[in-house]
């Protein structure tokens, strides 16, 4: 049906060489009354072209590390796991669903990749490049507040209506320069850019935290959500 399927990027687990993905993800699509489907990690450019005709909206999901080489870095000896498949599988469905102006919405890596693909860079490693006392990588549980974000202008502060609010946090890597295409949304404690949109696109927004863990419990990520699903439909 016409503005309800979603594209979801796949998650991969090296050990098993396997593709695979987290419930939540799929779970807080059909939430909001979404069909998430999960995209092949070996889709060629002309297989997502042919996949963009089917997706109404796109889900840019956590995992591995991005490759430092998409933004001209020397790998750090800290920089987690890499996998170039998926690098490559997300930057060529980036740029589909930006010439096709489909609805995005990305969470953690998902922020980080969309920085990089825009013309961004990442610290490799939080605890090494940008020391803190925030908690930035938390322990479980998982639906559960570490540290808060301050929102700028924008649309999380529109759907949240609140200027600052706590959030679920597990990374070691984030946005180190920002696209200049991209709009700040929402920043942590320790200065850190976690929310970002794009003015240009129709619906892009991008989380570093993870609502896909905590929206069940906290009215505020269930907006972001729904903020998308209602992107998606044309609402």
């Amino acid at each position: 049906m016409k503005g309800n399927v979603i594209g979801v990027t796949p998650l991969y687990c090296d050990e098993k060489k396997s593709v695979w993905m987290l419930p939540g993800y799929l779970d807080m699509l059909r939430a909001v009354g979404l069909v998430p489907v999960i995209l092949p990690d070996i889709a060629t450019e002309e297989e997502l072209r042919r996949l963009d005709h089917f997706c109404d909206g796109y889900l840019f999901t956590g995992g591995h590390d991005v490759d430092p080489a998409l933004y001209d870095a020397v790998p750090s000896p800290l920089c987690g796991s890499i996998n170039h498949n998926r690098d490559q599988l997300e930057e060529r469905l980036f740029r589909i669903a930006l010439a096709s102006d489909k609805p995005i919405l990305g969470i953690c890596r998902g922020i980080q990749l969309i920085n990089v693909l825009l013309g961004g860079t990442l610290y490799q490693d939080l605890d090494s490049e940008h020391p803190s006392s925030v908690e930035h990588h938390m322990l479980p549980p998982y639906n559960r507040t570490v540290h808060r974000v301050t929102l700028e202008s924008g649309i999380l502060s529109s759907l949240i209506r609140e200027w600052e609010f706590g959030v679920n946090s597990y990374h070691h890597q984030a946005i180190c320069r920002l696209a200049p295409v991209l709009h700040t949304e929402a920043v942590s404690q320790d200065g850190l850019i976690e929310g970002v949109s794009c003015p240009d696109m129709r619906f892009l927004l991008a989380v570093q935290w993870h609502p896909e863990l905590i929206y069940r419990e906290d009215p505020r990520n269930f907006a972001i959500v729904k903020a998308f699903a209602d992107a998606v439909r044309g609402i």
